[in-house]
This record gives C-alpha cells, structure tokens and sequence, in this order.
C-alpha cells in the first residue's frame, strides 16, 4: 500500500522545506511514500473562504479513487499521542485500501463536504498551526511512528 501525503499549493519556506526532505527520505527508506502537491489556487484573493474552502475539496476530490482510506489533518480530529498514532497506522497498513491519504487542507480548513468523505480526522495538537508548518510536523511525527513501528533508536518513552 502506497501512503501519500496530499496538500494544496507548494511550500514556501526553505526550512520547512528541508525539514520535511529530510523526514520524506527517512520515511521513503521504510514504507512507499509520496507528497503530492496540487496547484494553488490562482484566484485565492478574489474568493470568499467557503469558495475557497469549497475549490480545494474540488481538487482534493479529483485526486481521490475508490479504495483509498481518506485521513484529514485537522485540528478539530482525534488527538493521538505518537504511540497511539502508530498503532493507527500499524492497523492501517494491515487493512486492504489501495492507498493512504493524509490530506492537509488550506489555511481556511475542509467543507462538510471533506468531513464526510474522510474516514478518519486526525489532530497534530489543539494548538492552530499554519497549514505550511503542519507539513513538517506530519512529516517528523510519521517517521516518529514508523520508528516506534519498526523499533528504531528514535522515540523515547
């Protein structure tokens, strides 16, 4: 099973961008892994929020395909401590989905129309971050759980 990671525009901070490098390869040496990115939205400041909101989960809908387990990233999902969020993963890679999507919506969040597709919604923490920032927090707390997976020196308890 192939999991990605899918998001809406390209990140544009260096240092997020090499911290996320950084885990992807770490996390590509474990499991099949991707960061698909698609476009942002070129007319974002003329949109209200709800047709912004509304033009993203029009992409992600696009992007998703019968057999994928849709998780969303979202600050109102289910908080889980790093164990936890590995022991998630560990039963979602012995479920038969073709693909595992984490999806990290835009700065304005996901429609109700995202809530009912995902089945599963998952928070970084109940602080608010920057959708760009949650990438490399995902990106370091999916290598977390593969090395809690996999035994690895890398988390203490």
């Amino acid at each position: 099973m192939k999991t990605v990671l899918v998001q809406i525009g390209k990140t544009d901070k260096e240092y997020l961008r090499k911290g996320i490098d950084d885990f992807t390869s770490r996390i590509k040496k474990i499991i099949p892994y991707e960061i698909h990115t698609l476009a942002d939205l070129k007319n974002r400041k003329t949109l209200t929020m709800a047709e912004q909101i509304n033009e993203e989960a029009h992409r992600f809908n696009k992007f998703f395909k019968p057999g994928d387990c849709i998780i969303l990233l979202d600050e109102r999902g289910r908080s889980l401590s790093s164990v936890a969020f590995s022991e998630f993963l560990s039963g979602a890679f012995n479920k038969s989905y073709k693909r595992l999507l984490f999806v990290i919506g835009g700065p304005y969040g996901f429609n109700e129309l995202m809530y009912g597709r995902a089945d599963y919604r998952i928070s970084l923490s109940s602080m608010t971050f920057s959708h760009q920032l949650v990438r490399l927090l995902f990106a370091e707390q999916m290598y977390r759980a593969l090395s809690i997976i996999k035994a690895y020196p890398y988390h203490n308890e």
